[in-house]
């Protein structure tokens, strides 16, 4: 199972790089110049820093590990880009 969604913001590169040093400390990520992969034990996050945003990917084997990873991204991102007020996120499936 997979799904999509943009996090609106100038500040893409820089939360790309906290997202992805902080799970560092606790999963395996693969991080580059413009896009990041964590690799959780409910499924995967790839981040990539495009124009004026965050585009980010989760797959993940079963419903519920979607949801958990999807979980997990939201809320750490909303942690970090606090100041910004960011709108909910719209995830969509990817088929």
């Amino acid at each position: 199972m997979e799904a999509t969604t943009r996090f609106e913001t100038e500040n893409s590169a820089k939360y790309l790089q906290q997202l992805c040093k902080h799970f560092a400390h606790k999963v395996d990520v693969a991080l580059g110049d413009t896009s990041g992969e964590c690799r959780f034990s409910c499924g995967t996050s790839v981040l990539i820093v495009r124009d004026n945003g965050l585009d980010i990917h989760v797959a993940a084997a079963d419903a519920d590990g979607l949801r958990e990873t999807k979980a997990v991204i939201e809320d750490h991102l909303l942690r970090f880009a606090f100041r910004e007020a960011p709108p909910p996120f719209t995830w969509r499936a990817v088929t």
